[in-house]
């Protein structure tokens, strides 16, 4: 284990631990492990198991998927802008996560809002392969990406333009900021497949992304099948962040600045970035909702607010620094 894994390891324990023991039921941090770990009937057991836990774990799973996701669009396009988001798949999640709400489906069933953001983000990667082909290049899928997110992004304006009351445009609007509030274990076992499947096939371009930067002759004369990795990536950023966005929302900023702030650690190799990554994304997600909680904790702060206050700064400061370093 590198240092920087194991510096990454600790910090995202310390911030899962904190973030089972810091809300706004003021509990202390023995009577709230036992509670945790031995159970029981009283409120204690009831808001450790039911409402931290479901929160910490969504913060690690969601946090790690997408950081993970944004080091592998990043090495696939050689291009430090890309972000998860790039593909559309984001974008189509939150639309059908919009529709579920505007229709009233979402009212009708508790896994209507998660499902219909999945469905959203399936159609989103399906047309996305439509468009760019079985054989496009990394820039036709890059168009496609923003071709569908723009889509998206005007069919959601719509939707919340024909908003029939303000109520449900208000809950439109406070869902696409994204949070990990009032989520449970069933939230959890919903998204917790899709992200381990979509990491499990990220995880394994290592080799291809490692590659990639001697350019896309070289990696094929490596033995890399370069089609079969782009199905790879969109398949597995779609099943990440499909799944994180259908039960948090849109969280920005996390696939884009991570693995800038650790890509100077790990050297020009974007395979081990990937897992760095996914450690960066979830302990800063995690040290977001811990902020939601405790700057806050009588307003109904949201985690992507959050997280776009903390990612915006320090993006300009790494152009800051980037701009200094050239001659």
């Amino acid at each position: 284990m590198t240092r920087l894994t194991l510096i990454l390891s600790t910090l995202v324990a310390v911030l899962f631990v904190a973030a089972l023991l810091i809300g706004p039921a003021h509990i202390g941090p023995v009577p709230s492990l036992r509670a945790l770990i031995l159970g029981g009937d009283g409120p204690m057991t009831l808001v450790m198991r039911e409402i931290r836990l479901p929160r910490a774990l969504l913060g690690l799973m969601i946090g790690g998927a997408l950081g993970l996701a944004g080091a592998a669009m990043q090495g696939y396009l050689r291009n430090p802008l890309a972000d998860p988001g790039l593909i559309g798949v984001s974008g189509s999640a939150a639309l059908g996560a919009v529709l579920a709400i505007q229709t009233g489906f979402a009212a009708t069933w508790a896994l209507g809002l998660p499902l219909a953001a999945l469905a959203g983000a399936v159609v989103g990667v399906c047309a996305v392969l439509l468009l760019a082909g079985p054989r496009g290049s990394s820039l036709s899928l890059i168009l496609a990406g923003i071709a569908i997110s723009a889509l998206a992004g005007a069919l959601t304006a719509l939707v919340l333009n024909l908003s029939p009351n303000p109520f449900a445009a208000n809950e439109i609007v406070f869902w696409m900021m994204g949070s990990l509030a009032d989520r449970s274990m069933t939230h959890v076992w919903v998204a917790l497949p899709l992200i381990v499947v979509g990491a499990i096939a990220l995880a394994t371009l290592s080799r291809g992304l490692d590659a990639l930067t001697l350019g896309e002759d070289a990696a094929e004369a490596m033995g890399i099948g370069l089609r079969r990795m782009r199905l790879t990536l969109i398949f597995g950023t779609a099943a990440v962040v499909g799944a994180s966005t259908a039960v948090a929302g849109a969280i920005g900023f996390v696939g884009l600045v991570v693995p800038h702030l650790l890509r100077p650690f790990v050297g020009a190799r974007p395979g081990r970035l990937l897992f760095a990554s996914a450690l960066g994304g979830s302990a800063m997600v995690l040290a977001a909702d811990i902020a939601v909680r405790a700057i806050l904790p009588d307003r109904d702060l949201k985690l992507g607010v959050v997280t776009a206050l903390i990612g915006a700064p320090l993006f300009l400061h790494l152009i800051y620094r980037t701009r200094r370093d050239v001659p």
